[in-house]
């Protein structure tokens, strides 16, 4: 009689799951990074970029990557971008910059820093709610309505806030004090306001923190050091560089109506996006987590303002908050699951999978479903045209371009925008004006200085004019 013996198995070494898991979490961040990249070079390469903080950008990269102080002329002639914001970390690009000079250098960078806040994010939601729960928060995160705005609109500085948020709340999660401290600091380098989101954390790491006194009290500190140097920054840094000798986005809180009377403005859409925040990203499970109390100083500014667009799911203001409402889920499902009832602990294990279907549903009506397009579906800008049109002005030369010509033409010329010349004359004027005749396009240039233009080139609704000598 013949037997068979059994060939005994074994589960995976720890040290080989946490290699997959490796390999996973690389996959998941080049195949959003691919995405994220995918669009935003598709909408500039379509000369549809909305250009004119993209083209800001560049020049305050640009200038760092030839040693010069950050100048951006799209703002002013010769304007110090320390006049506007305070965002020294773009210094950072200078050198992938001076290696490939394009604006879309920054979008490729932009591309890999939101991605790449996917990694603590999923690791995280693994590490609290297991692998498949923890997987599907990943996925919806990067599928974040949030995220995918702010992809769409070009580049902003927030791309280096984002993964900084997401690493510290994962340290954080995982009991890291030092780590996420160390973490969240960096914040007050990336944008003026993130200081006060610095200082928001820094509390929240505090509270969570609370059994180790000496830590708590380092952090209470941090969180009062970084307050203080938001106020540096705004009341004397900013206004210092400012050619008003103010900080002017305090116009932009007071209003006609004043400070707290704007809170009341516009309540309905402020009320809408608080609930876009909250619903489709947590199942309004994050008002259990102290995480939450994170997004406050956002919030904050932008509902005290009296500018519209600041209220909305629009553009790239909801992206830094994006992580924190994720992780803020996660926080409160693995607190839910021992001392609450059954039926809220259910709702609760349940919530990545319905998280990630409410991302899959809203990605058809949002930037990524784009991407099923071909770019002549898309935008109606002829780019073969434009390059032609473009090609008419050397390097080198000042010109006064609008938003569909200005990031392509940051790297090799001085830039200026319609109504921000100061007087200032370029040599050139390169707009993108469809609807527009030979006369009125004259007529259009004869605008900066009074001087005379004559029209270059032209094709498709894209217009270069030469100033007469």
């Amino acid at each position: 009689m013949s037997t068979t013996t059994a060939v005994p198995t074994t589960a995976a070494s720890p040290g080989r799951r946490a290699v997959s898991n490796q390999a996973v979490l690389f996959l998941l961040w080049a195949a959003f990074f691919g995405c994220y990249a995918w669009l935003s070079l598709s909408r500039y390469t379509s000369y549809a970029s909305m250009s004119f903080d993209l083209g800001i950008f560049e020049q305050v990269v640009r200038s760092y990557a030839e040693g010069r102080v950050p100048v951006a002329d799209l703002l002013g002639p010769g304007f110090v971008i320390f006049g506007d914001h305070f965002s020294p970390v773009l210094v950072l690009l200078a050198p992938l910059y001076f290696l490939f000079p394009s604006a879309q250098t920054l979008l490729v960078a932009q591309a890999a820093l939101f991605a790449l806040s996917i990694v603590p994010v999923t690791r995280a939601a693994t590490r609290l709610l297991g692998g498949t729960r923890g997987w599907a928060v990943g996925v919806a995160y990067g599928l974040s309505w949030g995220v995918q705005r702010a992809v769409d609109f070009d580049f902003h500085e927030i791309c280096f806030a984002v993964p900084l948020v997401a690493f510290a709340l994962e340290a954080m999660l995982s009991q890291r004090w030092w780590r996420a401290l160390a973490l969240i600091a960096p914040l007050v380098l990336v944008k003026d306001d993130l200081a006060l989101t610095a200082a928001a954390m820094a509390l929240v790491l505090a509270w969570c923190a609370r059994h180790d006194k000496r830590f708590a009290r380092v952090a209470v500190a941090s969180a009062v050091l970084f307050a203080v140097i938001w106020a540096c920054i705004t009341l004397l840094l900013i206004p210092s560089f400012s050619p008003t000798g103010a900080y002017r986005y305090w116009d932009k809180i007071s209003g006609d109506t004043g400070f707290p009377a704007s809170l009341l403005e516009g309540v309905g859409d402020k009320f809408s996006t608080t609930l876009w925040i909250l619903v489709p990203t947590t199942g309004l499970i994050a008002l259990r987590s102290p995480l939450l109390l994170a997004i406050l100083p956002t919030l904050g500014w932008r509902f005290a303002s009296v500018e519209e667009h600041y209220w909305s799911t629009d553009w790239h203001y909801n992206a830094v908050l994006m992580p924190i409402v994720t992780l803020a889920m996660v926080d409160a499902i693995a607190r839910l699951r021992a001392t609450h009832p059954s039926w809220l602990r259910g709702y609760a294990s349940h919530l990545p999978g319905l998280v990630l279907a409410a991302a899959v549903a809203l990605s058809v009506t949002l930037p990524i479903a784009q991407l099923t397009k071909s770019n002549d579906e898309r935008f109606e800008q002829d780019p073969a045209a434009a390059a032609r049109v473009l090609a008419e002005i050397p390097d080198g030369a000042s010109v006064v371009a609008n938003n569909a010509t200005i990031a392509h033409l940051t790297d090799r010329c001085r830039v200026f925008f319609p109504g921000n010349t100061e007087g200032f004359v370029p040599d050139y004027v390169a707009v993108y004006e469809p609807d527009k005749t030979a006369a009125e396009m004259r007529d259009y240039a004869r605008e900066y200085g009074g001087a005379s233009f004559q029209i270059v080139n032209s094709s498709e609704g894209f217009w270069v004019l030469r100033r007469d000598s």
